[in-house]
C-alpha cells in the first residue's frame, strides 16, 4: 500500500501513514504531507534538469598522478 510521509509545522516531527488513513494529529494540529521528491533518479537524468551543475564530456585533459 502506498504510504505518505508528514510533517508537524510547529515541532517538526515526522510520521509516516498509510495514504488511506486520515492525517495524523500532533501539537493539536493536523500534520501536514512533505512534498513530494523531484530529484532525479540517475545522473544521465539530472544532468538535463540541472543546469547549474557541469557536465564533464570527457575533453579535459587527464591529471597526472
Amino acid at each position: 500500500m502506498k504510504q505518505l510521509t508528514y510533517k508537524c509545522s510547529v515541532c517538526g516531527k515526522e510520521e509516516i501513514v498509510l495514504a488511506a488513513e486520515p492525517a495524523p494529529f500532533c501539537c493539536n494540529k493536523v500534520m501536514e504531507p512533505l512534498a513530494a521528491c523531484t530529484a532525479p533518479v540517475s545522473a544521465e537524468t539530472s544532468r538535463a534538469g540541472n543546469a547549474d551543475e557541469p557536465c564533464d564530456d570527457g575533453t579535459a585533459p587527464k591529471k597526472k598522478s
